[in-house]
């Protein structure tokens, strides 16, 4: 089993202490690059939830030590080159950040530090209910490092874990708390005291903050986009630790707001160029800069002298964090899309970037599901992946990497701006050399907006598409609800709202004549419909020679090369969104108050068997009858083995209702299946599967993007049980993606079907019963016609007759 997808900005990244390489946290585990290549070179295994902290252990060179912390509870001590676990510390409460001032301090490897090396944690506290009225769920802890145990003080209580920031030098630690900064100043490796602390105040919701490496100041940053600096903090006086903890809780509640003017700093400045909030500050190395960037992906260098500022160039995502190295003409920016830019210094000129997965962003309401969310190339092992940005990333599951990006259409980013462009779909031909996209531009107080159908080709296995034709309006002003590409041929059909379908087929599947111009490009071959019936979804068989098209609630079967209509099948209680061909069977999935997962036999042309299920999405296996469905769970089920879970993967055979296979997932909703190949050219992970390659992989991708890819049909695949955590620190809840395997009958799903709203329909001996069903423009000739009505009448009389 091949596991992938995860983030690499949910924590900041630490270099090496020779700066070839960067520690970052992914998930479960700590994943090492080289800053050469950007290649991944190995990796620490061992902790069972998401890594929230990695602290490298400085000093010399040789030296390849680091800390972990992760909300499995545990403080792990590693030898990162060996990628071997030296020690383990286990606090049984979930750490969302981690300081140790000791490697500041000069003290390094851990046989140096003194007798008693401290670590600050930020943990929470699972035993207070989150829904209670004053929960304080979020502590700043102390941890013996020496002696594996928590110190026992709790030097704050605040609502959620609050992420600690540490000076550079090792003397003071602060964490935000809404309008308050809290920082205390480490006390000497000799003193018996408590902790001393102090706090400063705003009128804002601070977002973060930063230390200066050699002065007493600080900088935070606000909501509304400004820098506050307090030069000269806790010059006078900081207050005993113990004694507000005594006192009560840092709940805003509790304290009565102050004003900088009443807190312990000699001045405060303060400095605003970002129009959205501060998602990173940090000093330079020197002290003489501050670095500080938002949601426009703009980072800002500010001279901290002067208050005079220059800008690095656009990243084009938002900023999170900068981490510097020990060699100075290197540090990293990670960014809000997934991707660590290893930037060269002073110039910040990039040299390599680490690229993940981008990850999910946000339609508007009025277009939810009615995206698309994913496109596979099954014999690369590539998926197609919608951006925020107007673009489609290719990301090798196999490799887990991205492969190419392309730009769909143009977009100055700015913050705050509103969505006006919307990539609604994505898909892919078979051998994954063509790609067709829809995006709607979104009318503005209702004046304007516009469907655009764009054809693609790439002649190269990186995936660099260029734009072959772009269609404006291809159903007039109605959206388009489906794109299906022929398995063989350069053929299109798209099925639109407004009640038709075009066939597009390309320049060169159109014979020319001699003295005839060559046109380049894609062009409307056919148009069919329905009696006027929103067209849902659309299919080609395995061999083109049949098209299905969901006409709201019934199928419609095409003969796509002469544009004839073949047969009708059904009705269903709900509308049809999605059409699939599994061999000689074609499947249909409605969706909304009585979901319904259908099996219809082509050769019969009548359903097989059908399930009540809220289906997520299906994919269906090249040359035989075997798909995979991803069924949403209902949120009233309260069987054990689905705790926590909220999406089954059902295996099945078209020929057979009882399913093969089933496993239960996190994140189902907004997830996506598909089967591919597994003894492609592009698939090098044999050695995974017991040297041997699968003749095929499921693919599963949840909600956030982590995607798992295993062998379906394996014996040993009843017997996988893996579970994986990815949390997010700035989260109120924790989001979990785990994958478990089951075996058992379903959950009291309805098998029966009720023939009389799913009665098949096809052509009969009675050929005026049905001259009028079908597309306008698919009419008998009119001697035919009348004939056939005449005999219409005739039977109809001798009828009344008898």
């Amino acid at each position: 089993m091949i596991g992938g997808g995860y983030s690499y900005v949910s924590a900041p990244p630490a270099f090496s202490t020779d700066a070839k390489r960067l520690l970052v946290c992914t998930g479960t585990i700590v994943s090492v690059f080289s800053t050469s290549t950007a290649l991944q070179v190995s990796a620490l295994e061992g902790h069972t939830a998401l890594v929230t902290s990695v602290l490298v252990v400085p000093g010399n060179k040789a030296l390849s030590f680091c800390w972990t912390a992760s909300l499995d509870g545990t403080i792990r001590y590693w030898d990162y080159a060996a990628a071997e676990l030296m020690k383990t510390i286990d606090i049984k409460m979930p750490i969302y950040s981690m300081v140790i001032p000791a490697l500041l301090l000069g003290q390094t490897d851990l046989k140096m530090m003194p007798a008693d090396a401290f670590a600050y944690l930020s943990v929470e506290n699972t035993q207070v209910q989150e829904n209670s009225g004053k929960g304080l769920r979020g502590q700043i802890r102390k941890c013996n490092l020496t002696e594996s145990r928590l110190a026992g003080v709790v030097l704050a209580e605040t609502r959620k874990p609050e992420v600690i920031s540490i000076s550079p030098s090792g003397k003071f630690f602060g964490i935000r708390n809404k309008r308050k900064l809290h920082i205390w100043k480490t006390p000497a490796k000799d003193s018996k005291l408590p902790v001393a602390k102090i706090t400063l105040h705003h009128t804002r919701n601070f977002t973060h903050l930063a230390f200066h490496p050699t002065k007493r100041l600080v900088a935070a940053g606000d909501t509304s986009g400004r820098i506050l600096i307090w030069r000269g903090f806790g010059n006078h006086t900081f207050s005993d630790g113990e004694k507000i903890v005594n006192r009560g809780s840092m709940n805003d509640e509790e304290e009565k707001p102050g004003t900088r003017g009443n807190d312990d700093a000699d001045s405060c400045t303060t400095w605003h160029w970002h129009p959205t909030g501060i998602n990173l500050l940090r000093f330079s190395s020197d002290g003489a800069y501050l670095y500080s960037g938002g949601k426009e992906g703009v980072l800002v260098d500010w001279q901290l002298d002067t208050g005079k500022k220059k800008f690095l160039p656009r990243i084009g995502s938002p900023l999170i964090y900068l981490t510097d190295s020990l060699d100075p003409t290197l540090s990293a920016i990670s960014c809000a899309d997934n991707q660590i830019h290893l930037l060269k210094t002073p110039s910040m000129e990039i040299t390599k970037s680490i690229l993940g997965i981008k990850l999910p962003f946000s339609s508007p309401e009025v277009y939810d599901g009615m995206c698309n969310k994913f496109a596979f190339d099954d014999t690369a092992g590539l998926v197609a992946l919608c951006t925020e940005n107007y673009r489609i990333q290719f990301y090798s599951l196999f490799d887990d990497r991205e492969i190419s990006e392309v730009q769909v259409c143009e977009r100055n980013h700015q913050p705050g701006d509103e969505v006006s462009v919307i990539v609604t779909l994505v898909s892919l031909s078979g051998d994954g050399s063509m790609m067709s996209t829809v995006e709607v531009n979104l009318p503005e107080d209702g004046i304007g907006g516009f469907v655009c159908l764009k054809f693609w080709a790439s002649d190269s296995q990186n995936k660099n598409f260029n734009l072959s034709t772009i269609v404006y309006e291809p159903h007039r002003d109605a959206g388009i609800s489906a794109v299906a590409f022929h398995p063989t041929r350069q053929m299109v059909v798209s099925s639109s709202y407004g009640g038709d379908l075009k066939i597009w087929v390309c320049s060169d599947e159109i014979p020319q004549k001699q003295d005839a111009l060559q046109h380049s490009g894609w062009m409307c071959h056919a148009v069919g419909s329905y009696k006027k019936k929103p067209m849902t979804a659309a299919a080609f068989s395995a061999d083109g020679s049949v098209l299905a098209v969901a006409a709201e609630t019934v199928i419609t079967l095409w003969d796509p090369d002469n544009n004839m209509l073949v047969a009708v099948l059904g009705v269903m209680q709900m509308p049809i969104l999605t059409l699939s061909f599994a061999g000689e069977y074609l499947l249909s999935i409605s969706r909304g108050s009585k979901p319904q997962l259908s099996v219809w036999s082509m050769s019969k042309l009548s359903e097989s068997w059908s399930y009540k299920l809220d289906i997520e999405d299906v994919t269906c296996a090249k040359d035989s009858s075997s798909f995979a469905v991803l069924a949403l769970l209902p949120k009233s089920s309260n069987e054990p083995i689905f705790q926590g879970k909220d999406g089954l993967i059902l295996l099945f055979n078209a020929t057979d209702p009882i399913p093969l296979a089933m496993w239960s997932v996190r994140k189902a909703k907004g997830g996506g299946l598909a089967f591919l190949k597994g003894n492609s050219p592009s698939f090098q992970h044999q050695s995974i599967f017991g040297g041997k390659s699968p003749q095929a992989l499921l693919a599963y991708i949840n909600a956030d993007h982590e995607y798992i890819l295993f062998d379906p049909y394996d014996n040993d695949a009843s017997k996988l049980s893996l579970t994986r955590t990815k949390d997010h620190i700035s989260a109120d809840e924790t989001a979990q993606f785990g994958y478990a395997s089951i075996y058992g009958e379903l959950p009291q799903f309805e098998m029966k079907t009720d023939q009389n709203l799913l009665a098949p329909y096809a052509p009969s001996q009675r050929p005026w019963e049905t001259i009028f069903s079908g597309s306008s423009h698919n009419l008998l000739p009119l001697p035919k016609l009348c004939l056939e009505f005449m005999e219409s009448l005739l039977e109809r009389r001798t009828t009344t007759v008898e």
